[in-house]
């Protein structure tokens, strides 16, 4: 049996914990990622060509292979290409509507009619502007299969962002995936590097002969390349530590087991580590789910995969005394793909606040967001969401505050102010207050020159003290 029927309220311990800690296995693969990540920071396209060969068996002549993409565009299948586009347009109008604008606002009660009165004299302009980087690197995994949904997932929202430089490595092969290659091209990646795992992280981050060093890396990877981005965090950003793919389904005795079984087993296809589970308080569906999954898995051609996955300790089909318990159970899980199939799809949703990404419904598949439906398919695992989200159009963005007092404004500020500096023991803060309503000080006229004023308030740095 591949999967077995057990019920939330007779889990073990040691059964629950297999459920809520799923290990990515990071902490194992930490030692080995740094030595690569270090041998590449100081040796650069050496190094990175020597683990090619080592690693991944590939005798790797150019690492940058941004020419072949636009041959690969050209080569593919006219419905790939369709496919790659139709993907591509509905992933960019999405992170679209996720573009912030930039603000500014009047609060004071001195101010004009567009102002906010909070009772304070003088008038305060605050505001937020929000700007990309400069450079990101994406990630896209390949070995065991080829994932051009990656890149789209990576790249695309990174251009909507703004980012002038977007460079893509994925691994290396004896002959590179054509339609990675054709949907890097399509989702407008300026730089494309044949390298993989923490390798490819490490010159992402620091750089080599023919690496440009980013800002920041973005994307999945196996357990090498996670345990990679968490040893350059700190000198480059990154998004997050993601472990292999999971779904729960929570289902209600509407659902189909058929389906239920297909969208757990189209996750546990991605890796023998995947964690799939469906929970519902319908016995006789959980018994249904277990017979569809095995009837379904002769079927599949990466069977002993979806298997390996099924077996696992952290996979399972739970029956629950109630739809209450099953989204109490949800809460907890976390899970990177939350698919509710129930008649009441929309009031179980209000319930739940940990997912990094939720299907509603029969007819929405985990495939459809994998894929195509416009959403990103870079989320948090093991937990992660009840911290965080996933990839997005914010992760490319960074935001500086803006702010001009005038005179009043900054004189009805005053009392507070120093109070504060000077009980925090910072005598200069309070006087650079006091300063400004010195007698003859000119500063008392700051704010009539509003282009300079401007210059200075947007571009000064900010002070390293908490005052």
């Amino acid at each position: 049996m591949t999967l077995e029927v057990r019920a939330v309220a007779d889990l073990s311990p040691d059964e629950r914990a297999a459920l809520f800690d799923r290990d990515a296995g990071v902490a194992d693969a930490r030692a080995d990622a740094r030595e690569i990540v270090e041998r590449v920071r100081e040796e650069g396209d050496v190094a990175v060509r020597e683990y090619c060969r080592e690693l991944d068996g590939v005798e790797v002549g150019n690492l940058d292979v941004t020419d072949a993409a636009e041959r690969a565009y050209d080569a593919v299948d006219a419905d790939v290409r369709t496919a790659i586009e139709t993907a591509a347009e509905n992933i960019r109008a999405f992170h679209r509507q996720q573009l912030p604008e930039d603000w500014r606002a009047t609060f004071g009660g001195a101010g004009d009619d567009d102002g906010t009165d909070d009772g304070t004299p003088g008038r305060r302009e605050l505001g937020r502007r929000f700007r990309p980087l400069e450079r990101v690197g994406v990630y896209a995994p390949g070995g065991t299969a080829a994932y051009p949904s990656s890149v789209l997932m990576g790249v695309v929202p990174a251009t909507v962002a703004g980012v002038d430089h977007v460079a893509l490595a994925t691994p290396p092969a004896e002959e590179m995936n054509q339609v990675t290659l054709a949907a890097a091209h399509v989702a407008g990646a300026d730089r494309i590097y044949s390298v993989g795992g923490a390798q490819a992280i490490g010159a992402l981050a620091y750089g080599t002969e023919t690496v440009t060093p980013v800002q920041k890396v973005v994307g999945p990877g196996n357990r090498w390349t996670t345990a990679a981005k968490a040893e350059v965090r700190g000198d480059v950003d990154i998004d997050f530590l993601a472990g292999p793919s999971e779904i729960l389904v929570v289902a209600d005795g509407s659902a189909d087991p058929e389906l239920v079984a297909a969208d757990l087993l189209a996750q546990a296809e991605h890796d023998p580590n995947a964690s799939v589970v469906a929970v519902t308080d319908d016995a006789d569906l959980a018994a249904a789910v277990v017979d569809a999954a095995e009837r379904r898995l002769d079927d599949r051609e990466r069977a002993e995969t979806i298997r390996a996955a099924l077996d696992a300790d952290a996979s399972g089909v739970l029956h629950a005394r109630s739809m209450s318990e099953a989204v109490l159970f949800a809460e907890e899980y976390a899970a990177e793909h939350l698919s509710i199939q129930a008649d009441d799809d929309e009031a179980l949703l209000d319930r739940i606040t940990n997912a990094g990404s939720v299907f509603l419904g029969p007819y929405t598949p985990v495939a459809a967001g994998d894929y195509a439906s416009g959403t990103n398919h870079v989320l948090p695992t093991s937990g992660g969401a009840k911290r965080y989200g996933g990839l997005s159009v914010d992760t490319f963005l960074r935001s500086t505050t803006v702010q001009r007092l005038d005179r009043e404004g900054l004189a009805g500020l005053a009392e507070p102010i120093t109070t504060l500096a000077e009980a925090e023991g910072l005598e200069a803060h309070a006087d650079s207050v006091r300063a400004r309503f010195d007698d003859g000080n000119e500063a008392d006229t700051v704010g009539a020159d509003e282009g300079d004023a401007g210059s200075a308030g947007a571009d000064a740095p900010a002070d390293e003290d908490a005052g």
